[in-house]
């Protein structure tokens, strides 16, 4: 967890944030309009390179009115992964880890201030009609064993067009 509690995120509303800041300005964006529904998602996408980048983002919806999104990118120096079925996994296994912390401490904290949301998506960049068509099960699966639904493209904005613009 020490990729995400000791780094800061990128807001592009509120700039460099770190976790618990992160928490505090989710709660803030659903009071101000309480009566809305929200939902939290999480998602991952890469960069194919010799010097990967993971974005990993999280999400929240407020359900047909927008949304707001922080981004914490995971860098690994000269480390390429040896196949684009293992870079995948490192990506579903960080949206894993980072939903796991927010299911435990964000659902406290959103409690304590009022406010209510679904939380139960991961999105993974992959997809029927691509080159990772052939992972589907497994990615699924894996997702799934951690308690959450997963959606897939065309669905999984949060990874193919959130954190995607940032890999």
């Amino acid at each position: 967890m020490d990729l995400f509690l000791n780094e800061k995120f990128y807001s592009p509303t509120k700039g460099s944030l770190s976790l618990p800041e992160v928490l505090e300005e989710m709660v803030v964006y659903m009071q101000e309009e309480p009566h809305k529904k929200y939902e939290v998602i999480v998602g991952c996408d890469s960069s194919a390179t010799t010097d990967p980048t993971f974005p990993v983002v999280i999400v929240v919806l407020r359900k047909k009115a927008g949304g707001r999104f922080f981004l914490r990118r995971i860098h690994y120096p000269a480390r390429p992964f040896p196949s684009r079925r293992q870079r995948i996994l490192e990506e579903v296994l960080l949206s894993c880890q980072l939903a796991l912390w927010l299911r435990e401490n964000f659902g406290q904290f959103a409690l304590r201030h009022g406010v209510t949301y679904d939380f139960q998506y991961i999105h993974a960049d992959i997809g029927e009609n691509g080159i990772t068509r052939d992972m589907i099960k497994e990615v699924t699966g894996l997702i799934r064993g951690n308690g959450f639904e997963p959606k897939i493209k065309p669905e999984s904005f949060a990874a193919s067009s959130v954190a995607d613009r940032y890999s």
